[in-house]
C-alpha cells in the first residue's frame, strides 16, 4: 500500500471514478485521498468511505505529494494557475488527465523542473478496466513507476513517448466506441438469426470480452486464436471471407486514420 497522499483535482465522472478506483483496489487507504469538487454533495460516497472531499483546490494540494488534474481542457490554465502558489518542486508530481494539454503546455504554466506527467484513461475507467496512456517529462522518470502502478489499479497503463499521444487517443479511447459499434452490429445481426435483444447484447459482449482476454492473458496474436475456430469449410471462415470481401478490416483501418488525420488537422 503506498504511503503518498492524493489529491484530485475534479470531482466529475473521470476523477470520481480514480477515486473509487484507488480506495478499492487498496493502492492508497481512502484518508489519503482528497478530491475537490464545487458542489461536494455529489462526493458524499466518498467522504463516506473516508476520503476527504473540499471545494477548496488550494487546500487539496498543499500536503498532497500526486495532483491529479482530472478537469476540462479550457479549465486547466485557470486552475493552474490558483494552485501555483502551494505547489513545490520537490514535493509534487502534478498528472493531467484533460484531453490534448501537452507536457510543454504544462511546463509553461508551471516549470520545466516540476515533475509533470500526461495520461490518457478511456471511459472503461469507470469500471476499473481502463487503457491508460502515460508520457512524463524528464523531471518525472523517477516517478513513472509510481505512476504505472497508480494507473494499473484502474485497468491497465503503458508509458509511450508523448508524440504517440495523438495515436493514444485515437486507439485507446476513440477505439472504445469502435469496439462497440462492432458490438452493437453482432447484437444487430443476432437479432436477425433469431436471438432477443437482451440474448444477443450478453452473447455478443461475453464474446467480445472473452476473446480481448484471451490476448490478454495468454499474450498472442488474434490470428493466432482465429485459426482455433476456423476449421476447413466451416461456417467461421464462411463469415469471415464475406466480411473481408466487404471491407471489414480496411474500414476499421480507415475509420482509426481518419479519426487520427482529425486530431492533426484541428491542432
Amino acid at each position: 500500500m503506498s504511503s503518498h497522499k492524493i489529491a484530485i483535482i475534479g470531482g466529475g465522472n473521470l476523477g470520481s471514478s480514480i477515486a473509487e478506483g484507488l480506495i478499492a483496489s487498496g493502492f492508497v487507504q481512502a484518508n489519503q485521498i482528497t478530491i475537490t469538487k464545487r458542489n461536494i454533495s455529489t462526493l458524499q460516497h466518498l467522504a463516506d468511505k473516508g476520503a476527504t472531499v473540499t471545494s477548496e483546490n488550494q487546500a487539496a494540494v498543499k500536503d498532497a505529494h500526486y495532483v491529479i488534474l482530472a478537469v476540462k481542457p479550457f479549465q486547466i490554465k485557470d486552475i493552474v494557475a490558483d494552485i501555483k502558489p502551494f505547489l513545490k518542486q520537490d514535493q509534487h508530481t502534478i498528472i493531467s488527465v484533460a484531453t490534448g494539454v501537452w507536457l510543454k503546455d504544462m511546463e509553461e504554466m508551471l516549470d520545466a523542473n516540476f515533475a509533470l506527467v500526461r495520461a490518457m484513461p478511456n471511459t472503461a475507467i469507470a469500471i476499473q478496466q481502463s487503457m491508460t496512456c502515460i508520457c512524463t517529462n524528464a523531471k518525472a522518470k523517477a516517478q513513472e513507476g509510481y505512476v504505472s502502478d497508480l494507473f494499473n489499479q484502474l485497468g491497465k497503463s503503458i508509458v509511450i513517448d508523448e508524440k504517440l499521444m495523438d495515436a493514444a487517443t485515437v486507439l485507446g479511447a476513440c477505439g472504445t466506441a469502435y469496439a462497440l459499434r462492432y458490438i452493437r452490429a453482432n447484437i444487430q445481426g443476432g437479432i436477425e438469426i433469431g436471438f432477443s435483444a437482451a440474448q444477443a447484447s450478453l452473447i455478443a459482449a461475453q464474446t467480445v470480452k472473452g476473446a480481448a482476454d484471451l490476448l490478454l492473458t495468454k499474450n498472442t496474436h488474434p490470428e493466432q486464436e482465429i485459426d482455433k475456430v476456423t476449421t476447413p469449410m466451416g461456417c467461421t471462415i464462411a463469415g469471415l471471407n464475406e466480411m473481408e470481401h466487404q471491407g471489414f478490416s480496411s474500414s476499421l483501418i480507415r475509420g482509426l486514420t481518419a479519426s487520427y488525420k482529425k486530431i492533426k488537422n484541428d491542432m
